[in-house]
């Protein structure tokens, strides 16, 4: 049986209902806390005309962050890498004596 639930995110004073699996609802709530929160910090900071613009600015601030994380992802990997050859080509050196 798909046991899924419908609840209602409220994002920038609108509701949208959704169905969502049940593993999805908390994040789903903590995202629409954090969009809310962001719109928020821009109306207060920004001289803004239109929610859409706000919610333009969210989207890119969270696409952005996204992005970062997977260039620093990436990055670390690279570095373990390197270590990883790094030690890999000490023990070589030790072993072959």
């Amino acid at each position: 049986m798909d046991d899924k639930l419908k609840i209602k995110i409220s994002i920038a004073d609108r509701v949208y209902p959704l169905t969502v699996n049940p593993a999805q609802e908390e994040g789903l709530r903590t995202a629409s806390k954090k969009i809310d929160a962001m719109i928020k910090q821009f109306e207060e900071n920004y001289a803004v005309r239109d929610k859409q613009d706000v919610l333009a600015m969210c989207a890119l601030q969270f696409a952005a962050q996204s992005e970062q994380k997977q260039i620093d992802n990436t990055a670390d990997v690279e570095n373990a890498m390197k270590r990883l050859e790094e030690m890999n080509i000490a023990l070589d050196g030790l072993l072959s004596k």
